[in-house]
């Protein structure tokens, strides 16, 4: 509601103000034009290829389905289990979902890790590309996408972004060197 209320405020203001019309307004999707790199693609990828992850994703998978398999058992031979059966599985169920919870947590602290680690390594080449960006295209006013409810596909800069970043970085530039 008070993005909305900030936009009509903003339209009022554009409005009344005819020196708007000498402005250039322009939005960003900060988020994706981190990701968007090629460093942060690399970065993505090897996380996604590494043994750790990969390892993590199986076991949370694995235990899941094992869930799923237990859960439908249970269903089916519950009315024909004794109760000490049934706590019994129940048991195994229980630790199967902890197991699952407990992958998917890493999972996500892994996740939050390669975010830190691709804002620190593309943070620099972004800040580097929006100024340029904004000083060669008269920028004077730049909106995050997410608080904006509408904008022109023209006055999208994300792609800009990435590209600048992509031509203005080389993986040999923020990786550190080989020993």
């Amino acid at each position: 509601m008070q993005k909305f209320k900030a936009l009509i405020i903003v339209i009022m203001a554009a409005k009344s103000f005819p020196l708007w019309a000498d402005q250039k307004i322009a939005v960003i999707n900060i988020n994706a034009a981190l990701v968007g790199s090629s460093l942060a693609q690399s970065e993505i990828t090897a996380l996604q290829e590494s043994a750790e992850f990969v390892g993590l994703r199986a076991k949370l998978e694995s235990a899941a389905s094992d869930f799923q398999t237990l859960g439908k058992e249970l269903e089916e031979k519950r009315l024909t289990w004794s109760s000490e059966q049934v706590a019994e599985h129940q048991k195994k169920m229980a630790y199967l979902q902890e197991d699952a919870q407990s992958a998917q947590k890493k999972l996500e602290t892994e996740n939050k890790l390669l975010q830190q680690r691709i804002q620190q390594k593309v943070n620099p080449a972004f800040q580097t590309a929006l100024i340029e960006l904004i000083d060669e295209e008269g920028i004077t006013l730049l909106l995050d996408a997410k608080a904006v409810l509408h904008a022109s596909p023209e006055a999208n800069i994300t792609a800009k972004v990435v590209d600048r970043i992509n031509k203005g970085t080389s993986l040999a530039d923020t990786l550190p060197p080989q020993e």
